[in-house]
């Protein structure tokens, strides 16, 4: 019985999110599916995090033990052919005895695109937020850069459990062109629920000049919230979670 650690890729526009749910499509659902065909024996498998309905991933890490008697590589290959065009495991690999892909992790890096139009592109929409009046990239980059540091995090998201409290560690924020729009790349220790879809909308709307960096600054050192709102799901994707080397 070896523990296993992948990294799988999936669009989450037809899943309710990662985690599996009683009623419902899920992308934990879909890999305990395909892993059950193999002999799995589980209750759960395990997972860096657990996405909401309609977010993407090119970079969520799960592990599970299996019972598995060929090489790592034909195990990628027996998941893939029984899992649905929109989930894909891209690497596999033996992990070391303990190995929690949660508590473990060290960073996570979030990725969010937008497009600014005046009208809504059916063929963007499924990946990004179309964003109208338009912004330019130095007024995001101005509100980007307000969140690097330590901050206490409570004015934009909640943790999951009381205990963890809402201060984070933000160690990047920035935009850059992602043609046909922005894409919006931010990294820190962890993240707060709802925490990345609520620092886009602020970024955007300040952007728009519905909002000033006063009124950022305020809320990341008192806590208190800001124009209400938040980014839609479609333009998230956990891109990355980092671990020790």
């Amino acid at each position: 019985m070896a523990l296993y650690q992948l990294i799988i890729d999936y669009d989450g526009t037809h899943f309710l999110g990662f985690q599996r749910q009683a009623r419902g499509r899920t992308v934990q659902g879909e890999i305990e599916k395909a892993l059950l065909e193999l002999g799995w024996k589980g209750s759960s498998i395990l997972a860096a995090g657990r996405t909401d309905a309609g977010v993407h991933a090119s970079g969520q890490v799960i592990a599970f033990e299996l019972d598995w008697p060929h090489e790592p590589e034909k195990l990628q290959s027996a998941l893939n052919a029984r899992l649905a065009q929109d989930v894909v495991v891209k690497k596999t690999s033996i992990a070391e005895k303990g190995f929690h892909p949660r508590f473990d992790a060290t960073q996570r890096t979030y990725h969010y695109r937008i497009y600014c139009s005046a009208q809504r592109n059916p063929l963007l929409e499924r990946f990004a937020w179309q964003v109208w009046p338009k912004v330019e990239i130095a007024q995001l980059n101005a509100a980007a850069g307000e969140l690097i540091g330590k901050h206490d995090f409570c004015a934009f998201g909640r943790p999951l459990k009381d205990e963890a409290g809402t201060v984070r560690t933000v160690v990047q924020a920035q935009w850059r062109r992602s043609t046909p729009g922005w894409l919006f790349e931010i990294t820190a220790n962890a993240f707060l629920y709802h925490m990345v879809r609520r620092l886009v909308y602020v970024q955007v709307k300040y952007a728009q000049g519905f909002i000033d960096l006063a009124e950022l600054r305020n809320a990341l050192r008192t806590g208190c919230r800001i124009k209400p709102g938040m980014a839609p799901a479609c333009g998230l994707e956990l891109a990355e979670v980092s671990y020790k080397k």
